[in-house]
């Protein structure tokens, strides 16, 4: 079996137990949904590769698959996806496992009766799943909540960069209010040094006064900037006292009795 790639099929509606399509599980579903990485399936046996995706085709959340056999795995970027599934009786296990276990994919191997125990011992990171009555339920399960986890990591991850990204803003942005005073007053006796000149043209060149001009034309725009710092801090200022007050007039709201 070579490289194949399958698209997940649209998901499946599931009636409730009062015959009814619950719409809060659908929400929660898709708020747990699975990572675009995919699910990569390494089998030399077609029958069980088709087994796992018509399997997992029934649940309401189902990834995009990538179907590989054994011989393929030493060439190819493993690490683009999000879980690696090894069917029974690969024939270079030992090869494949070690190129999974390189690419730092979360591994979890189908074992035929009998080798389970001596895969758990090569191969300690791995999860090993005795091909069983019931391995297939427990299989989807087991491996959609490994995309579930890697799932929720991956926006802690970002979250947390997006805070200290914000973090960094509001350092920068507490700094420049409080430069703003210091920089003013800077800007002031430029200003006034370069009308000064302008006043008296005999003192300056043709050349000199265009350059003093330059300077004062270039000083009124920073001045304007630093206005604009003002006016944005008054707007946020006003802005945060609202929300205070919104928050406060919705805490007073008598909650009516049940």
């Amino acid at each position: 079996m070579n490289e194949k790639r399958v698209a997940p099929e649209p998901a499946r509606m599931q009636p409730s137990g009062n015959g009814h399509h619950d719409a809060g599980e659908d929400r929660l579903e898709q708020a747990r949904g699975f990572s675009n990485e995919g699910v990569l399936i390494i089998a030399d046996e077609a029958e069980f590769a088709r087994s796992v995706v018509g399997r997992w085709q029934m649940e309401r959340t189902v990834p995009a698959f990538t179907l590989m056999s054994s011989d393929l795995c030493q060439t190819a970027n493993l690490s683009v996806h999000g879980i690696a599934i090894l069917g029974p009786r690969a024939s270079r296990q030992a090869i494949v496992l070690s190129a999974l276990e390189n690419a730092g994919i979360p591994i979890v191997i189908v074992a035929a009766d009998g080798d389970a125990g001596q895969i758990r011992s090569l191969h300690p990171r791995a999860l090993v799943l005795r091909q069983a009555d019931g391995w297939l339920d427990v299989l989807i399960q087991m491996a959609g909540e490994i995309l579930r986890r890697a799932e929720v990591q991956r926006y802690l991850l970002r979250a947390e960069q997006l805070v200290a990204a914000s973090q960094r803003h509001a350092t920068l942005g507490r700094y420049m209010l409080e430069m703003r005073h210091g920089l003013n007053n800077c800007l002031t006796s430029v200003l006034g040094n370069a009308e000064l000149l302008l006043l008296e043209p005999g003192m300056l060149s043709a050349e000199a006064r265009d350059q003093v001009h330059t300077i004062h034309s270039m000083a009124m725009r920073m001045h304007e900037v630093m206005q604009r710092f003002s006016s944005l801090e008054t707007e946020m200022q006003f802005a945060e006292k609202e929300s205070h007050s919104e928050t406060e007039r919705v805490s007073q709201v008598p909650i009516p009795d049940a």
